[in-house]
């Protein structure tokens, strides 16, 4: 969205003579202190990618306040005749007179009920959600959808894997997903801006559903051909380019998706100036998300070892059918357990959109966006972290997913391996979300993240070592290495975490959805470059090549964040004060 009006477009103010406004500024800590028994005048958010400002609410280098009354001045805030707050740039300035021209108050901007009591502790508002129910009934919802994602991502590679002896169909499938990504991403998080929040949503929970079913019709059909001869010829086969369609639509639903769940709804949810419940919800999110994913390994690891691919692919189907009632009943119930904030979308489109219709205007939007996105991007304080996670991401060979279900496979491991694998995996992971408070807390959470790395890229290198002595054969060299693997999942998701609370606190929350869906692209950019990699390698013998580059982009990873922690500047030191 244009730099211009992407703040009047997520900001409207309440009809009243007080007014809630976003100023783009960093909070001194001092200014809490001044008076700690009154309520803060600047509500800090941790969201990474929160939706829009909440009551007021400010992230990272953003803070919101309340004019005393209509002659307030408009450049800051009067404590005990010093300026709490000063606007350093004319564009802001014009930016917040566009909130002057909207014609209709925001209801996410209304003071959710536990702001409005005023009767409780500042601690005890830090910790509880403004709507408690309703963040259940996303948690609810995210472990209906998320348990159905991931049994169909641990069961597509294997039915596949077992179609030709060759990395090369699942790899393209991957390297299409991942491009379609890059190439969309920075567009997600406008275009799920534009629509109403909870059909949007329900219409994406029926269009994955769709995508999967879709896919599996087409994996079914390749069990009722004749076999093809070469890797080559397996590709161009009709059903194949239909799979690979419905693939890249099924990721494209999951991102949105996630999007809309983590970056949006939590925030508006949890309510502003809740530091410690926003730590609690993203610990929930992540432990729902890897309680799915140790338990779609496990079902998976059941069917496979009772019955053929191709059963499993019918079994996962009804599987997936199951839940989607109860998680569109559930987006609903969210939204009306918060007494309907999401009942209207961020933008308002002209009423004459639809009679301008102009593709060639379209296209110009969309390239504006992407670049726009690009540069918010590349600018924010804190990119070496984020970078960071997207070296992270290069490593798509030593982690559980498609590239190494295939691989085991083809190695003759059993159903029952696979699942083991997959299942320790996402615990070690639930294991991490557990432990990563205590270490935050011992050594603050930028030398926690590095922690992380370090534990993540001395692990990986050690099975890379195994596997390259040659022994991967033998049974307990087997093991062993993916022993190494799932240990190094503890110090991945560590990361995932504080990396996450990082680039939250380092970002502004009306640049989060563009940064967040930006950041989702390059990631993605990094999934795709290694997938050509092991495009190009094609056979299942040469995935040690595939293996040492996820290690050295993990190392790398983790060079670069100790780097800019050992450099840190007068800006992260003012966003991550030493203790």
């Amino acid at each position: 969205m244009p730099a211009s009006i992407s703040m009047s477009k997520i900001l409207s103010l309440p009809p009243s003579s007080t007014s809630f406004r976003c100023l783009a500024h960093n909070v001194s800590p001092e200014a809490f202190a001044r008076n700690p028994g009154a309520p803060p005048r600047s509500l800090r958010s941790g969201s990474r990618f929160a939706g829009s400002c909440h009551a007021g609410a400010s992230s990272g280098t953003s803070l919101a306040g309340r004019d005393g009354g209509k002659d307030a001045s408009a450049g800051g805030y009067e404590d005990e005749g010093h300026p709490f707050v000063k606007l350093s740039s004319n564009i802001l300035r014009a930016e917040l007179s566009l909130l002057e021209d909207e014609e209709a108050p925001s209801p996410v901007l209304t003071k959710p009920p536990s702001l409005q009591k005023g009767n409780r502790g500042d601690g005890h508002l830090e910790s509880t959600p403004a709507y408690p129910a309703a963040m259940n009934a996303l948690y609810a919802a995210c472990l209906a959808g998320n348990a159905t994602e991931h049994l169909w991502n641990f069961t597509w590679p294997a039915a596949v894997a077992t179609l030709h002896q060759s990395l090369l169909p699942v790899a393209v499938l991957g390297f299409f997903t991942k491009l379609v990504v890059f190439i969309t991403g920075p567009l997600v998080g406008d275009l799920v801006s534009s629509l109403p929040r909870i059909p949007a949503y329900r219409s994406l929970t029926v269009i994955q559903t769709a995508a999967h079913l879709v896919s599996a019709a087409m994996i079914m059909h390749s069990f009722t051909v004749p076999r093809a001869s070469t890797a080559l010829e397996l590709l161009l086969r009709p059903w194949f380019a239909v799979l690979v369609v419905s693939t890249a639509v099924d990721r494209l639903s999951c991102v949105s998706l996630g999007i809309m769940a983590e970056r949006d709804f939590v925030v508006h949810l949890l309510g502003a100036g809740r530091p410690v419940a926003l730590a609690k919800a993203n610990a929930t999110l992540s432990r729902v998300d890897l309680i799915c994913e140790t338990a779609g390994a496990s079902i998976f690891a059941f069917l496979l070892s009772k019955n053929d691919p191709l059963t499993c692919i019918k079994l996962s189907c009804l599987i997936s059918l199951s839940p989607l009632p109860v998680h569109i009943f559930l987006a609903g119930a969210m939204n009306r357990f918060a007494d309907g904030i999401f009942d209207h979308h961020e933008h308002r489109r002209s009423p004459n959109a639809a009679s301008n219709f102009d593709i060639r205007r379209i296209v110009v939007d969309a390239s504006a966006t992407i670049r726009h996105g690009w540069r918010e991007y590349i600018s924010q304080p804190v990119l070496p972290a984020s970078l960071a996670y997207v070296l992270v991401c290069f490593n798509v060979a030593l982690a559980p997913g498609a590239l190494m279900t295939t691989f085991l496979i083809h190695n003759g491991v059993s159903p029952l391996v696979l699942g083991a694998f997959g299942g320790s995996s996402a615990l070690m992971g639930i294991l991490a979300t557990f432990m990563t408070p205590s270490l935050v807390k011992e050594l603050g959470i930028l030398k926690a993240g590095a922690a992380g790395l370090l534990t993540q890229s001395a692990l990986l290198g050690a099975a890379v070592l195994v596997y390259l002595s040659g022994s991967i054969s033998r049974r307990g060299a087997l093991f062993i290495f993916l022993s190494l693997i799932v240990a190094s999942r503890l110090g991945h998701m560590a990361y995932s975490v504080i990396g996450l609370q990082v680039v939250q606190t380092g970002n502004p929350i009306v640049k989060a959805k563009l940064i967040g869906a930006t950041e989702i692209a390059v990631a993605s950019l990094a999934e795709l470059g290694m997938i050509a990699v092991a495009v190009a390698a094609k056979d299942v013998s040469r995935f040690g090549a595939v293996a040492v580059l996820s290690a050295a982009a993990v190392s790398t990873a983790t060079w670069m964040y100790c780097a800019w922690l050992a450099k840190p500047t007068h800006e992260l030191k003012t966003l991550f004060p030493s203790k």
